[in-house]
């Protein structure tokens, strides 16, 4: 496993490297029987603003399963992604709220107290009636939709469809790094891109903000489908990047990135994490008329929806996505938008991969369950090299 320290080479820290001095909340073990217990501990919001917001409580509900496809899993380790930061700030809350009552059934606020985290490996504890695929004891990991109460919880409950057996060569603190960015790569460059294994080999892959989670696992994806990998990203991560297999890495803090990258020969695919002005000059590097394609995860979606409304903000959304997309497709190049899906189909092809030695977590740093709020500021500072984990079942 490939993980950034301070110290030269790429090693695992410890959660007494955060750097932050704040005091943990008062903290107890986990219990462990489902079935004699109402409440839980978790890490919730109680509404929407910067760290402070975070609040530990012993007494968040314990999830129920409604439905009979649905399963409980016991939270070993989660992770954060940049997403927790945005829907800690309020950040895609009108569409998330849309997603979670679309008949305006409840009263106003109902998502609180709402639980972040998305990622989650841990062993199931219930299954619900239909559920056959996994048992009681299975050791899984998931990636859970943003509408649903987070991991960063005792307990979670998902869909069945949503999980998948947990990789066997990781350890539960490891898996909880990948499903997330995995899946949210996985949608861009396999279910919109195209590409895969079968028709991967050869292609000029350019990946824009190559160090981050999505990044780190994509650079590794294409190439285990035998892509030519260019990634951009700051010198401190180059090592990292040849580390995952990137064929060429290319620092966009010297000089005119645009100019850089004109120098090299056209690509077949490019995937850009970071949006802004990326957008306006990379479809150029990409190669006319041979089905090249571009995706970005930078989107406008979610806040169309909180700056407009619903309605207006989808309609929006269709324009704009709409007019890019046939304003380069008369270029000679495709235009698509791509966002995380769950999958816990896709998970299980991203488990053969890491069990095959194709796919490795990159961990930045690991944080016990009562140094939530460090970890959010951890992440919140940027520059993460990989991703920032939780081990939940920690009793630091």
């Amino acid at each position: 496993m490939l993980s950034r320290g301070a110290a030269s080479g790429w090693v695992l820290r410890g959660a007494a490297q955060a750097g932050v001095q704040q005091r943990p909340p008062p903290f107890r073990g986990l219990r462990s029987s489902p079935r004699t217990q109402s409440v839980m501990p978790s890490w919730v919001i109680d509404r929407y603003g910067r760290n402070d917001v975070l609040r530990f409580t012993r007494n968040m509900v314990f999830p129920i399963i409604h439905f009979p496809n649905e399963v409980i899993i016991k939270v070993h380790a989660a992770s954060l992604n940049p997403i927790d930061l945005s829907m800690r700030s309020g950040y895609g809350a009108t569409a998330l709220n849309m997603k979670r009552d679309p008949l305006k059934l409840k009263s106003k606020d109902t998502e609180f107290p709402l639980t972040l985290g998305r990622d989650v490996s841990g062993v199931v504890m219930e299954c619900g009636l239909a559920v056959s695929y996994f048992k009681p004891g299975d050791e899984v990991w998931a990636a859970i939709p943003p509408w649903k109460q987070g991991t960063l919880s005792e307990f979670v409950v998902a869909s069945g469809n949503e999980v998948s057996f947990k990789p066997k060569c990781l350890s539960h603190t490891e898996a909880a790094s990948l499903p997330y960015v995995g899946l949210t790569a996985w949608s861009a460059v396999n279910q919109v891109g195209g590409l895969n294994q079968s028709n991967c080999s050869g292609k000029r892959v350019l990946i824009v903000g190559a160090s981050g989670g999505v990044g780190t696992f994509a650079v590794q994806l294409v190439k285990a489908w035998g892509a030519h990998v260019t990634a951009v990203c700051s010198h401190d991560a180059s090592t990292l990047m040849k580390e995952l297999g990137a064929d060429e890495v290319i620092d966009y803090k010297y000089g005119d990135l645009e100019e850089q990258l004109k120098t090299l020969p056209l690509f077949d695919f490019i995937l850009d994490n970071v949006g802004g002005s990326t957008e306006k000059w990379a479809l150029d590097l990409l190669k006319k008329w041979s089905g090249a394609t571009y995706v970005t995860l930078v989107t406008p979606f979610l806040i169309n929806m909180d700056r407009l409304g619903v309605a207006d903000g989808m309609l929006q959304t269709g324009v704009t996505v709409g007019s890019k997309t046939v304003k380069h497709l008369l270029k000679g190049v495709h235009y698509r938008w791509a966002f995380f899906m769950a999958s816990g189909p896709s998970l299980d092809e991203i488990a053969e991969l890491v069990d095959s030695g194709k796919i490795q977590p990159v961990i930045d740093e690991v944080f016990s369950f009562s140094e939530v709020p460090k970890a959010f500021q951890k992440l919140e500072r940027g520059h993460a090299r990989g991703k920032t984990v939780i081990n939940v079942i920690s009793k630091k």
